[in-house]
């Protein structure tokens, strides 16, 4: 019986280069802020939804590739040994030989071009607050690791992330339909835009001594990994109050609430961090559920304004 290709199962060289399996962080947004333009004005405009999409899934892929160049030329990749794939230590593709370092920073680039084009278009055709919220997220994307700013290690780079995979995306999936900014959709969003973070949080406890070793100096370097393990519990509860204070007191749907059925799940993964936050295999369910907690608590509000649109529907 012929042995197995190990190769045969590897995702393909594109999806690995671009991180493909994390745009998760990319939809759940995006269909956050299309739902509750539509649950709160009935708009909805199909192109322009798929538009965004596609705008924001190129952002994070030129964030992704360029971060693995600029990583590269730091040298924390090459030194990390404690990385676990493929949530920690980048893609690797650049250290396993399959793409030039120099390929990956312009094919990142490309990305960003190609988003700036339909940020562009969506600009001319939705409104100018595309282009402002367009720029501050090619902004972070690129100087998360690029110099000269380098945004991870000055403590500020995980939560720049999450600002704007949360609030900013959110409002900006609510404009291009509404053509109107609007206090709900950056709210609603806050639980999203704490999870972006956390998913980079937790991740970065295997990657901690490779990037202490190069000055990437990111808030669980600042911690150590016993002081980060708390905060990130503390954070994940910050997730769940601020669902139950949007809908208490800043006029955010009441079925948003459904977004508390994933609490379960987020502490699971704070039990896992709390007990293995120095052990990189065993920490790896932390990391799993961290992504899940943030992909189904998305979900689960898109689902509220879909619900509160339809209610609105029988109502009026």
């Amino acid at each position: 019986m012929a042995s197995e290709n190990p190769a045969a199962k590897m995702p393909p060289l594109w999806a690995i280069k671009m991180r493909a399996p994390f745009f998760t962080v990319d939809v759940v947004p995006v269909l956050l802020g299309t739902a509750l333009a539509w649950a709160r004005t009935g708009a909805f405009n199909l192109w322009v939804f798929l538009l965004t999409m596609l705008g924001t899934i190129f952002i994070n892929a030129g964030t992704n590739m360029t971060n693995d160049y600029f990583d590269h030329t730091w040298g924390s990749d090459e030194v990390n040994k404690e990385f676990i794939n493929p949530f920690t230590g980048g893609s690797r593709v650049i250290q396993m030989g399959l793409v030039t370092p120099k390929e990956m920073l312009w094919q990142g680039i490309a990305f960003f071009v190609a988003a700036s084009l339909i940020g562009l278009f969506l600009t001319f055709t939705r409104g100018l607050g595309v282009l402002w919220l367009g720029l501050i997220g090619v902004f972070f994307g690129y100087f998360y690791t690029a110099p000269p700013l380098r945004l991870v290690r000055t403590g500020i780079g995980e939560l720049g992330v999450g600002l704007c995979l949360g609030p900013l995306t959110v409002l900006g999936a609510y404009y291009v339909q509404t053509q109107h900014m609007a206090w709900e959709p950056a709210i609603a969003a806050l639980p999203v835009g704490l999870l972006v973070a956390l998913i980079l949080w937790i991740n970065e406890f295997q990657d901690m001594p490779a990037d202490a070793q190069v000055g990437k100096r990111h808030l669980v370097v600042r911690m150590g990994r016993k002081n980060g393990a708390l905060a990130f519990g503390l954070l994940l509860a910050a997730v769940y109050l601020s669902i139950l204070l949007g809908v208490l007191f800043v006029g955010v749907s009441p079925w948003a609430l459904l977004g508390l059925l994933t609490a379960p799940l987020a502490l699971k993964a704070y039990r896992v961090a709390r007990v293995h936050y120095d052990h990189p295999q065993e920490l790896v369910p932390a990391n799993v559920l961290t992504i899940r907690t943030h992909l189904l608590t998305g979900l689960l509000l898109t689902l509220g304004y879909v619900v509160q649109g339809i209610i609105s529907l029988w109502l009026y």
